[in-house]
């Protein structure tokens, strides 16, 4: 059984040209590109009102969710 923090590994294929923002956006935010890849997908799951359920580093559980009972804000 997966350990509830273990991350997916998948290839990725992206035009030159995006990589090469996100190469620019990550090194602003001082992130690496997968981490800024991921943070992009999270939030736009999190404002789609979807579910997000975060591991930190340490285990530690962080309910990032959407209250399903609220409207959601388009």
């Amino acid at each position: 059984m997966a350990k509830p923090n273990a991350k997916k590994g998948f290839l990725l294929r992206l035009p030159q040209p995006l990589f090469d923002e996100l190469r620019r956006w990550a090194g602003q935010d001082m992130r690496s590109i997968n981490g800024q890849i991921e943070w992009i997908l999270r939030d736009a799951v999190k404002k789609r009102g979807r579910r997000v359920d975060d591991v930190l580093e340490d285990g530690e559980r962080v309910d990032n969710a959407v209250d399903d009972d609220q409207p959601r804000a388009d």
